[in-house]
């Protein structure tokens, strides 16, 4: 065994086994602050984050495996997959509860949590995120063309 395939048992073992163990323990602390009356946010954030490490782990794997270790053009086709993974998959997701969460402020809901009209601060950043996810596929259908070059 080398020491690269060392390193990668050991942070597999860590995310997936140790981190969702202290989770636990966080979510207990939490649990136990909140019956004392304590401040338990900060326990239950800490558990949640330590639940995420395993996520982390997986999504980072997938976006660096897709080309071999000795590619030089490995962190590029990272960086690709990341992007065109927000802008395909979570900007519209995210357009759409923007455009919910717009929709349930026009209806009047949380009116006295939120004076004023938050419902169009809603509705931009729902045309924004599908802008953007359409520019950013536009141009990516532009790069996939170009790619014999001028002619």
């Amino acid at each position: 065994m080398d020491f690269l395939t060392g390193l990668t048992n050991l942070t597999n073992w860590f995310a997936n086994v140790i981190m969702p163990t202290l989770a636990g323990l966080f979510f207990v602390v939490s649990v136990l602050r909140f019956s004392r009356n304590s401040p338990f946010q900060y326990s239950m954030y800490a558990g949640f984050a330590a639940l995420m490490v395993s996520g982390i782990l997986r999504a980072i794997e997938t976006f660096s495996q897709q080309r071999a270790w000795d590619d030089p053009d490995a962190v590029w086709v990272t960086l690709l997959g990341l992007v065109n993974w927000s802008a395909n998959v979570f900007l519209p997701l995210y357009g759409v509860l923007q455009v919910v969460l717009g929709i349930m402020h026009y209806g009047g809901m949380g009116f006295r949590i939120y004076p004023g009209a938050p419902w169009l601060r809603h509705i931009v950043v729902a045309m924004v995120c599908f802008g953007l996810s359409g520019v950013l596929r536009l141009a990516e259908f532009f790069v996939a063309q170009g790619v014999g070059g001028v002619s």
